[in-house]
């Protein structure tokens, strides 16, 4: 599956910070493997109406493309243009990738992805973040970019027990940049990636100078117990007490629709809950695992749909784009241990909940962007609850949940602005 390479200059390397080389090479046995499954999917009835679930039409697209047409060398072929790496830390094995610009004083920033995501979702922004000279950008907006593979994730291992949640990732993440030498850097994640750096910014770890989120990784309390007040039987929100706003502007309202619909979808409570069950199911199928992934958020799914359908990408949400992501989770079989950081999560919450501990409070300064496919619209009054020290608000003219991935250039234009005023 992967290669670790030595020469005399790594060796070296290894020696002193436990950081080592890594390439990515899947075997001709699981491509091979993988197409066989495929093409021996055993396919349900067509839906009556769209709003049952992923399309048939989509999954025999997709399907069809995955078997017959995808280069199953594009992955490794992607992933090997990069310097990758490995490192060992809290006992589990790290995968990351690590680019450092060629500019000078470049600002060292890591970025966290989500699920179904992956370090994919990051490949086309580390050119425009680390030479920002060929993408609209100035010499002194530069960045060393790392970007990691949660545990779990890829091509970083399984933790082999409980407790790897967001806050324990974000400690290995603090070690991660110690061991690559940064005592000064910036930190950036979306979906899961911004739970990870919202725990980063409250451990306040040495040398971290602030982060940007494109996801509101925490609610402002009213808000959150104006939703989950009364699901009593909801293991993650059972002790929020109720409570409700007086009045609120249009943006809130409509947000806190959006947040609302987002806790009643089905995979993030089955995966809150019971990781293992749907976890067994989508590590047997690839379109199986691929209808799940892609049951996500409606703009994604949409923009998908016309990938693969009608031949219309979104951006950099193209089919083979698409397509390297799952197949990065299938040929590493963490489609169930992906699954399990939700479980992490609500495990976390209950435990905290139930001593009445509260988190820390975060003083860092924090960048947020509200891109407009996002699963919701966080008005800037939530992120200021929330953020106090909220340094930089703004909406983003077009992108969605993915955003590095779909959007890359007009997302590394709000790394630049963001961080701009921290170097």
């Amino acid at each position: 599956m992967a290669q670790q390479t030595e020469s005399m200059e790594t060796v070296k390397v290894i020696d002193e910070t436990g950081v080592r080389p890594f390439t990515v090479d899947v075997p001709q046995a699981t491509i091979d493997d993988l197409r066989r499954r495929l093409d021996a999917t055993r396919w349900p009835g067509k839906e009556l109406d769209p709003s049952q679930g992923v399309q048939l039409g989509l999954l025999r697209a997709l399907a069809r493309y995955w078997s017959s047409e995808y280069d199953f060398g594009r992955l490794a072929s992607r992933l090997n243009a990069v310097p990758q790496f490995m490192t060992t830390i809290d006992g589990v094995d790290i995968h990351f990738i690590h680019v450092r610009s060629e500019h000078d004083n470049a600002l060292p920033m890591i970025l966290t992805h989500g699920w179904p995501g992956s370090v994919i979702e990051m490949l086309d922004v580390i050119g425009p973040l680390t030479d920002p000279t060929e993408h609209g950008g100035g010499f002194q907006d530069a960045f060393d970019v790392v970007i990691p593979s949660i545990p779990g994730y890829g091509f970083s291992a399984t933790p082999t027990e409980v407790g790897w949640n967001t806050g324990r990732i974000a400690q290995a993440w603090a070690e991660l940049m110690k061991r690559l030498g940064y005592t000064r850097y910036v930190a950036q994640g979306g979906d899961q990636g911004a739970n990870v750096t919202d725990a980063m910014a409250r451990l306040a770890p040495e040398g971290l100078l602030g982060i940007h989120l494109n996801l509101l990784a925490t609610l402002p309390n009213e808000v959150g117990a104006d939703i989950f007040g009364n699901q009593i039987a909801h293991g993650l929100f059972k002790r929020v007490a109720v409570a409700a706003f007086a009045s609120r502007a249009e943006k809130e309202s409509v947000a806190l629709h959006a947040v609302e619909g987002l806790f009643m979808r089905g995979y993030l409570v089955e995966m809150l809950e019971h990781s293992q069950t749907i976890g067994t199911a989508i590590s047997d199928t690839p379109i199986g695992m691929a209808a799940w992934m892609l049951d996500h958020d409606d703009d994604a799914y949409q923009k998908i749909f016309h990938a693969f359908v009608d031949g219309k990408p979104t951006g950099g949400l193209t089919r083979d784009a698409i397509l390297d992501n799952m197949t990065l989770y299938w040929v590493t079989n963490t489609a169930n241990s992906a699954a399990r950081l939700y479980w992490e999560t609500s495990q976390a919450v209950n435990a905290a909940l139930a001593s009445g501990a509260k988190p820390p409070e975060l003083s860092l300064p924090v960048a947020f962007t509200v891109f407009p496919g996002e699963i919701f619209q966080a008005p800037r009054s939530w992120a200021e609850k929330v953020y106090p020290n909220l340094t930089y608000f703004n909406e983003a003219p077009k992108g969605g949940h993915f955003a590095a991935w779909e959007e890359p250039e007009v997302f590394s234009e709000e790394m630049r602005s963001a961080f701009r005023p921290l170097r």
